[in-house]
Parts: C-alpha cells; sequence; structure tokens
C-alpha cells in the first residue's frame, strides 16, 4: 500500500481524518455508545458490553484516547473511561462548520446524470 501524502492539509483536516478513521470501527462506535449512556465506567464493564477480548478492547481504548475522544485515569487496579467532552464538541463543531457550508446556496449536481 502506498504512503498517503498528508504534507499541505489544515492541521484541524487531519485531526478530524483521524478522528473519523478512529470511529469508523464498529466496537469504537461501540465503546463511544456505552460511554454516552453512562458519565464514566470500569474497563471490565465495557470489555462486558463487546464481543471481543480483553487486549482487543484495550487497543480500541487506546485508539479512541489517542485522537481525543474518550479520557481514562486509574483508580485502584482499574482504569475508567468516558468520553471527553472538549473532543467530542471539537467534533460537533466541525460537522456542523461543514454541514453549513453545505447549506449554503450552491450551483446543484445535476441528479440525472449520476443514476
Amino acid at each position: 500500500m502506498g504512503i498517503t501524502k498528508t504534507e499541505g492539509f489544515d492541521p484541524q483536516v487531519l485531526h478530524m481524518s483521524e478522528v473519523i478513521k478512529a470511529l469508523g470501527h464498529p466496537a469504537r462506535l461501540a465503546i463511544m455508545e456505552y460511554l454516552a449512556k453512562s458519565p464514566s465506567c470500569i474497563c471490565s464493564d465495557i470489555i462486558s458490553e463487546l464481543p471481543l477480548a480483553q487486549p482487543t478492547v484495550s487497543r480500541h481504548l487506546s485508539e479512541l484516547k489517542k485522537v481525543g475522544l474518550i479520557k481514562g485515569e486509574i483508580s485502584g487496579k482499574n482504569m475508567c473511561y468516558c468520553i471527553d467532552r472538549e473532543g467530542w464538541n471539537a467534533v460537533m463543531e466541525y460537522f456542523a462548520q461543514l454541514s453549513a457550508c453545505m447549506e449554503a446556496p450552491t450551483e446543484k449536481c445535476n441528479s440525472s446524470k449520476n443514476k
């Protein structure tokens, strides 16, 4: 596989591409949904919710943490995770801005050519 060229792109675009890539796995989306429903949890709670082994869940948690979507802290022998509100708000703001751009009047593509 070739090297993906990332030079010359806006840092926000680069970061959002990493976030979207991280969210592109069903296990990571399931983790985000689980964390959204509970303000914090212990890693073992997440493991019992997913049909994956503990090392696999830990890897997915690590990827979500790396892109700033979740945060975690050590509580005794366990790691407690929750959604990083600042990181999630940045994602929502990015897509709100993108949506606003798409809502601006522009020349529409001729849909009959795309069929």
